[in-house]
């Protein structure tokens, strides 16, 4: 049994050596890889460090103008929505007085058409009832003469009694 704790001690203590290598091994490549995080590090902080402080600037540079820029355009935007308001009262109140003067002009014309409708019914009745009346009687002064040429023809028997009674149905 002491061959068994003498051969147990020996392969404990070569896990030891194995784990003691093992773990000398991961440190010394910890720190080789510590180094080489440090030195990129270092290298990228030394390639960026530039370029951040050139933006740094340039922002600095271009933040006045920027805001500058913006109130600018917000004045702009305050100046061109008064302007709005302004041109539209101005349409609004001209369309309001156009209409009103549309709906003047519109009474006006309606009262002169009316008028001048009376006038040509005035005119129509005192004009044309006398033409009519004189038509009438030029229209019988016609029949009048026609019947005594019939008279005066059927006497002379130069035409057949139809025709002169065809002339006198026309």
């Amino acid at each position: 049994m002491q061959i068994w704790l003498i051969l147990f001690i020996v392969v404990a203590m070569a896990a030891l050596i194995v784990q003691a290598v093992i773990l000398t091994v991961l440190f010394f490549e910890v720190r080789r890889t510590t180094e080489n995080v440090n030195r990129i590090s270092a290298d990228l902080q030394s390639r960026v460090g530039p370029i951040l402080t050139r933006v740094q600037i340039l922002l600095d540079d271009t933040q006045p103008k920027i805001s500058s820029m913006v109130n600018d355009a917000a004045h702009v935007v305050y100046l061109a929505r008064g302007q709005a308001q302004k041109i539209d009262r101005v349409f609004t109140d001209a369309a309001d007085r156009l209409r009103g003067q549309l709906m003047h002009a519109d009474r006006i014309l309606t009262g002169t058409l009316e008028a001048v409708e009376d006038a040509g019914a005035k005119f129509s009745h005192s004009f044309w009832r006398p033409v009519q009346k004189a038509s009438a009687l030029v229209q019988g002064i016609k029949v009048g003469l026609d019947l005594l040429r019939s008279r005066r023809r059927r006497r002379s028997g130069d035409e057949p009694r139809e025709q002169q009674e065809e002339e006198l149905f026309i």
